[in-house]
């Protein structure tokens, strides 16, 4: 959310759908399965005055591939090399068909920032950051906010709607809602099922709401402990009610999650999702045959924020049931994402949120590549599993790809190579003076249509 305004990316995507749509690219083709060729909109400039052209493409393309800090380069894995083939056109030779490669350059790895400011600032720039969005970043104090200011020169036209965004860092949903009803804020993002009745109670707010592919899970470390046995793996996806997860700690505001993706998503797979009902019968047999019969005791990881801490009690009574002991470890979420993923590798499960990503193969390669960020463990993925997301990738034919998509989540469920619990509906409370703020299938907000009523 505070990257969007910042950095427009190469491919944008529809609010409801996630179909790509033109972004800085205006326009895309594949001369052949192996190459893709963008064409690039014209008078564009960073926010340093510097041009957006196709040297600057190449320049961000390339980083994103072999910058040692990169934690996307998984997600370009396809593109051999990058070339400039007209000022305001890129060339890119993949190393094996990739029809996805175009909505991935909707996201982090299509974000576009300054080659000077890069080239300048190196680090730094991580804290100065320098796009062609919409807002040019001012500050950033450390748990407390993100200052943006409009950009003037602006290339879409008509754009920004306001004159800057202050992100404001509350990480207790009820404060965030009370900060908006108070009039310190205009729009509070990410809130709870529990505050809906609030929000539509409220002649002051309106409730911007809809479902996502936000989801709510558990992230395993296969590499460690008890959790290296599937029967383990297998239990706790048995142990979990997830009805009454939804309904407990969510106030029914969202779905029972049995897999990576939705109901209503097009690759969404009804016998995969099948594979975990609810039953702690099932979960403690599995324990016995993986030589725990009295039980196995996990290091938990977690957040300290309210919403988080009763996600966490939910499960340790459900976890209690059939043998599985432990306590939750927690602090705020850049500090444990960072234990958990980062070189410690501390805990044996973490219990956050997969944000999705445009397209599911995205999600299966973050997650489950041997390489991948996600996996924490850094664990191959099954036989079968890399090529079947491949085959995922090598076809526009979405039947074809709903196909090979429902061999890569059997693999990965079968595995239990994660635990699903529950897609959130987006929530959002937004001030009466606020116009045409939208909710988002990603579940991500983006504040480009937004605008504020003259006081």
């Amino acid at each position: 959310m505070f990257l969007y305004p910042i950095f427009d990316t190469l491919v944008e995507w529809d609010y409801a759908t996630l179909a790509p749509r033109p972004g800085l690219a205006k326009a895309w083709h594949y001369p052949d399965p192996r190459t893709l060729v963008l064409t690039l909109q014209e008078n564009v400039r960073f926010h340093d005055g510097t041009p957006f052209d196709a040297e600057a493409v190449k320049f961000n393309l390339e980083r994103n591939l072999r910058d040692p800090r990169s934690n996307i380069r998984t997600e370009l894995a396809s593109v051999e090399s990058v070339a400039v083939t007209g000022p305001l056109e890129v060339t890119l030779k993949l190393k094996e068909p990739d029809t996805v490669l175009v909505l991935i350059l909707s996201d982090r790895a299509g974000m576009m920032a300054s080659p000077k400011a890069l080239q300048e600032l190196g680090e730094r720039h991580d804290r100065s950051p320098v796009g062609t969005g919409p807002m040019r970043f001012v500050d950033w104090s450390d748990g407390e906010k993100v200052v943006l200011t409009r950009n003037e020169h602006y290339w879409k036209p008509n754009r920004p709607l306001v004159d800057g965004i202050e992100f404001r860092i509350i990480t207790d949903s009820a404060t965030r809602l009370r900060s908006v009803i108070s009039g310190q804020a205009d729009v509070a993002y990410h809130l709870d099922g529990r505050q809906i009745p609030l929000i539509e109670r409220s002649r002051q707010l309106q409730l911007v709401t809809g479902p996502t592919i936000y989801c709510y899970q558990l992230y395993l470390n296969m590499s460690r402990g008890p959790l290296q046995d599937v029967r383990v793996r297998q239990a706790l996806n048995f142990a979990i009610d997830r009805e009454a997860f939804v309904k407990a700690t969510m106030a029914g505001a969202g779905e029972p999650a049995y897999m990576n993706l939705p109901r209503s998503h097009w690759a969404y797979d009804e016998e995969v999702a099948k594979l975990y009902p609810y039953d702690p019968d099932r979960a403690r047999a599995l324990l016995k045959e993986a030589g725990f019969s009295n039980g196995v005791e996990l290091d938990m990881r977690g957040y300290s924020d309210q919403g988080s801490v009763q996600r966490q009690e939910f499960l340790l009574e459900q976890f209690a049931q059939v043998g599985i002991r432990g306590r939750f470890r927690t602090g705020t979420i850049p500090e444990m994402s960072a234990t958990y993923f980062g070189p410690e590798k501390g805990g044996d499960f973490l219990l956050s949120a997969f944000t999705g990503r445009p397209d599911p193969s995205q999600t299966y390669a973050l997650m489950y590549l041997e390489d991948a960020y996600f996996n924490a463990g850094r664990v191959p993925p099954p036989p079968g599993f890399l090529e079947a997301l491949l085959r995922s990738r090598s076809t526009t034919d979405i039947e074809e790809r709903r196909q090979a998509l429902s061999v890569v989540q059997r693999i990965v469920m079968e595995n239990a190579l994660v635990v699903p619990l529950a897609f959130r509906n987006e929530v959002s409370a937004a001030s009466a003076r606020v116009e045409n703020m939208r909710s988002n299938l990603l579940g991500k907000p983006k504040f480009e249509d937004g605008s504020l009523q003259d006081t």
